[in-house]
C-alpha cells in the first residue's frame, strides 16, 4: 500500500507527529484521555513528575495536532477540561499498548540491562 507520505523522508512531515506521540508525556495525557474527560488539575495530579509548565505545552501540542480538544466552561473559578477527538481516538489501542507494554515488561528490561552492563560496555 501507498501513501502520500514516507516516514522514512527526513523531511516527511509524518516525523512531527512520530516525534508527537512518541513523547512519554504525550503518550501518558493520551492514554489517561481515553475514558473520557479529564481536567487538566487531575491530570497534572494523576501524571507523577510532571510539570505544570511541560503539562500545558504538551497540551497545547496535541491540541494543534487535532489529537485532543480543550473545552472552557465559565465557572468561577475557570473550569477547562480535556478529551480526545475522534482522531485522537484512533490512537488508544496503540498508545495504551506502549504505555502498559513498559509496565508489562519493565522485569525483563531491567535484566537484560544487568547483563549487558555486567558483560561491560563495548
Amino acid at each position: 500500500m501507498r501513501y502520500s507520505y514516507d516516514v522514512y523522508e527526513d523531511r516527511c512531515p509524518t516525523r512531527m507527529v512520530l516525534d508527537r506521540i512518541a513523547d512519554k508525556w504525550a503518550v501518558l495525557i493520551l492514554d489517561r484521555l481515553e475514558d473520557g474527560p479529564v481536567r487538566f488539575n487531575a491530570i497534572r495530579r494523576e501524571i507523577k513528575g510532571i510539570s505544570q509548565k511541560v503539562l500545558s505545552q504538551t497540551l497545547k501540542k496535541l491540541e494543534r495536532d487535532g489529537l485532543i480538544t480543550r473545552t472552557v466552561y465559565p465557572t468561577v473559578p475557570v473550569t477547562v477540561e480535556y478529551a480526545l477527538t475522534p482522531l485522537g481516538r484512533t490512537l488508544t489501542e496503540t498508545v495504551s499498548a506502549l504505555a502498559h507494554w513498559a509496565e508489562h515488561n519493565m522485569d525483563a528490561v531491567l535484566a537484560a540491562q544487568a547483563t549487558y552492563d555486567a558483560a561491560g560496555a563495548r
